[in-house]
């Protein structure tokens, strides 16, 4: 890597900059050295967790590996003898650890990165923690999970209980013998109730939407259509959706069991906090200790905001992985590719668009091979 002058006199010049090491940023960076790129020459990999995992090695303790839906295996590595009873943040930690190893990925962390801005001949400027970097491209895989979204009601300064959101879920042992009130229609949201709802003096739950419980197999080509509905909003510019939100929620025999008991009898959404709890305007109310915010997540790209990516709708359209407005900008693990089998997809994607866009550069690597 070497020195860039101009507008960063000390930018380090790389051909690819990857943003971000949970699975869509490893399954990048296994794409980038299968093309004859080589780490901390031709491209690096920046992550601003302490570990690798990506947001997996955050996730709260009951969660354990076997209770997770549809972990797919990074490429050219498979994920074999785990313990279904051992927290999914230590099995999948574990396994991006070695992954990375075994593939020499040489990530840097934690590295914060601030802004991606126009640099000087053609390249873009990553500032980082750790140093200014000036690239012919990016690829964004930096998720959701720095940017939980708490929604704004009527009342939320007033309550005198605690609120917290998904990100900070500790586990259900700190609500034993509390009220609580869980908000959200979603995978997280159902998961934590069930959990709280046996150690809690009392449980509640409130969604915007009446909940949909998918029932039947979820196959390939239902699939392809809850990812064509996601993909569909990221084609028009607008704000991406999880896949969760338009496949609705497996009916197993632990929702059916909660459903039966009453656990997961849901309520509308609430008008307004109070001090004591929430209101509904017909009168209704509900005392509570915790309010706890299963109310998901917001993509992770606000260090992309000096390229203008976004459109009016406020989202960032794409052209498979590609940037429309940007040709250097990648973003996987976003919208269609959020899941862990679409993100490995789009890494490989990303990468094989970028390799066309570096060999039409005259500096180019000679040595970058078919993906």
């Amino acid at each position: 890597m070497n020195g860039f002058g101009g507008a960063a006199e000390r930018a380090t010049t790389v051909d690819v900059v990857v943003i971000g090491a949970g699975q869509a940023g490893l399954s990048a960076a296994f794409h980038l050295r299968r093309a004859g790129l080589e780490p901390d020459r031709d491209f690096v990999v920046l992550d601003h967790a302490p570990r690798a995992g990506g947001a997996w090695q955050f996730r709260w303790p009951s969660l354990t590996y076997g209770k997770v839906h549809g972990m797919y295996a990074l490429p050219g590595m498979e994920l074999t003898g785990a313990d279904p009873a051992r927290p999914s943040s230590e099995v999948i930690g574990a396994y991006f650890d070695t992954y990375e190893r075994t593939f020499d990925l040489r990530v840097h962390r934690p590295v914060d990165v601030t802004a991606v801005r126009e640099g000087d001949g053609g390249r873009l400027l990553v500032e980082t923690s750790e140093a200014v970097y000036a690239t012919r491209a990016v690829i964004n895989a930096t998720g959701t999970w720095d940017r939980p979204f708490w929604p704004r009601y009527q009342g939320q300064e007033t309550f005198r209980g605690r609120q917290l959101h998904t990100s900070g879920y500790p586990g259900p042992e700190e609500f034993a013998g509390k009220r609580v009130i869980v908000v959200g229609g979603g995978a997280s949201g159902t998961q934590h109730l069930m959990e709280i709802a046996e150690v809690a003096a009392a449980t509640t739950w409130v969604t915007r939407r009446e909940p949909v419980f998918r029932e039947g197999p979820f196959g390939e080509a239902e699939g392809r259509a809850a990812v064509a509905l996601v993909e569909e909003r990221v084609r028009l510019g607008l704000p991406p959706q999880s896949v969760v939100s338009v496949t609705g929620l497996p009916l197993n025999d632990a929702i059916r069991a909660a459903r039966a008991s009453g656990v997961l009898d849901r309520l509308p959404m609430f008008d307004r906090l109070t001090p004591t709890g929430v209101a509904w305007d017909d009168g209704r109310t509900v005392d509570a200790d915790v309010i706890l915010w299963a109310t998901g997540f917001r993509a992770a790209i606000d260090h992309l905001t000096p390229l203008r990516l976004r459109e009016p709708g406020g989202g960032i359209r794409l052209e498979g992985t590609r940037a429309v407005r940007d040709e250097r900008v990648h973003l996987v693990g976003y919208g269609p590719s959020a899941s862990t089998i679409g993100a490995n997809r789009a890494g490989r994607a990303a990468v094989a668009d970028i390799r066309r866009l570096l060999e039409r550069e005259p500096a180019a690597a000679a040595a970058v091979a078919t993906v």
